[in-house]
């Protein structure tokens, strides 16, 4: 089954919100084998939502509108619509109820405007809104058929999971479109399809794409158009390969965080970890927990932004920082050592660095970066020159900073 998705609202196209429901409604729908075959993006304009719906149902014959359906003046996707399409807007007393009902309970009166909400196109199907006011809509008509929901994002995941999925899926039919994310570190782009090779043929009838970011390299592995079990047994080989290239570097699959590892590792060891960060300014006490249960390893961490703080908090001996400098290895090791000290844990993490965008040298340019994890064994130390911007750089510090962690953890495991 094809499908176009359009989105509207001025706010998206000005970049002052950011379009997630996009992703949200193609990974839903590919599950259930739904082809989305164009993605367009409209202001609140009523000539441009007539003009890309018609389109939309000419090519594909059926079209996802999010957007617009609020009770403000520039909610017009359901006019629009409703005037293309020749099917005039009633009121709806049921729904008007339900409305009022919700205000009701919430300890409010519905404005006038509201009233809007419960008019539906004529011969249209209202998908109650059980998360907000503004109903879901489903017309069938001659020239195709026209979903529309509203573009706040749990208002639109809800109906979408509950409205629209099942009433598509039995049009879609037994084929489907699966993916599989595999999650690499630590390692550049270009190095990482050096080191896969000729993947593309090997993982084939699969495609690939990869994905970098901040945290790391993505591998997307895609099945489209075939049974789910075939699918799925597509997929798990072409994953098993893509981790047998990578190695080391593949730490998790779908949407697994680097932090979800590690603390996954801390938990079944029953290990405790602490940090010591200088310019990551606590990010990395941040990641960790953002991980539901890390209360069980993270002991805390002590942001040692200011020499003296290093001095004084993680004992890092005044001397090392004049002949060394803060940005040193040595430097990096003596607070991972002071905080494992100080917190009482059995791993500490050191970071300093120079995250820009000045404070460079010849020496130690913008973007050098020392990490280190003290604990489980030998000491590990890394200094690294990270490219990008102030956020960049303090994000790829973190990141890398977990991936010493990990790789500690597994080398350290008992045989």
């Amino acid at each position: 089954m094809r499908l176009e998705l359009l989105t509207v609202g001025t706010e998206l196209l000005l970049g002052l919100t950011i379009d997630t429901n996009s992703a949200e409604i193609a990974r839903v729908l590919a599950s259930i084998g739904v082809e989305i075959t164009r993605r367009t993006s409209v202001g609140d304009d009523r000539d441009a939502i007539q003009d890309a719906v018609g389109a939309a149902l000419d090519r594909a014959g059926t079209v996802l509108v999010t957007g617009g359906l609020g009770p403000t003046r520039d909610d017009i996707t359901k006019h629009a619509v409703a005037e293309l399409l020749h099917m005039p807007l009633e009121f709806q007393e049921e729904i008007w109820h339900h409305l009022v009902e919700r205000f009701r309970r919430l300890g409010r009166e519905p404005a006038v405007t509201n009233r809007s909400q419960a008019e539906v196109p004529r011969g249209a199907t209202a998908l109650p809104n059980r998360w907000g006011t503004a109903p879901g809509l489903w017309l069938e008509t001659p020239r195709g058929l026209v979903i529309m929901l509203p573009g706040v994002p749990i208002e639109m995941r809800n109906l979408l999971t509950h409205e629209v999925v099942p009433r598509l899926a039995p049009r879609a039919g037994s084929l489907v479109v699966r993916s599989r994310t595999v999650r690499t570190s630590a390692i550049p782009e270009s190095t990482l399809a050096e080191r896969l090779g000729d993947i593309e043929a090997a993982v084939r009838p699969l495609g690939l794409a990869y994905l970098p970011g901040l945290e790391g390299v993505d591998l997307r592995l895609t099945s489209w158009g075939a049974e789910a079990a075939e699918s799925d047994a597509r997929l798990d080989a072409g994953a098993a390969e893509l981790r047998r290239r990578a190695g080391a570097h593949v730490y998790g699959e779908g949407e697994e965080t680097l932090a979800d590892i590690v603390v996954g590792l801390l938990r079944a060891r029953g290990l405790t970890i602490g940090v010591a960060e200088s310019c990551t300014g606590g990010l990395l006490g941040g990641r960790l927990t953002d991980v539901p249960g890390s209360s069980e390893v993270f002991r805390g961490g002590i942001i040692a932004y200011d020499n003296s703080v290093k001095v004084g908090e993680l004992e890092v001996p005044a001397e090392l920082l004049r002949l060394k400098g803060a940005v040193s290895e040595p430097v990096a090791l003596a607070m991972a050592e002071g905080v494992r000290r100080r917190l009482s844990v059995d791993v500490g993490v050191g970071i300093t660095g120079i995250a820009g965008p000045g404070g460079g040298t010849a020496d130690k340019p913008t973007g050098t970066v020392c990490l280190a994890v003290a604990g489980l064994g030998d000491s590990h130390v890394r200094q690294t020159i990270f490219p990008g911007s102030r956020p960049e750089v303090r994000a790829r510090a973190v990141q890398t900073a977990l991936f010493l962690v990990r790789q500690r953890l597994l080398a350290t495991q008992s045989p």
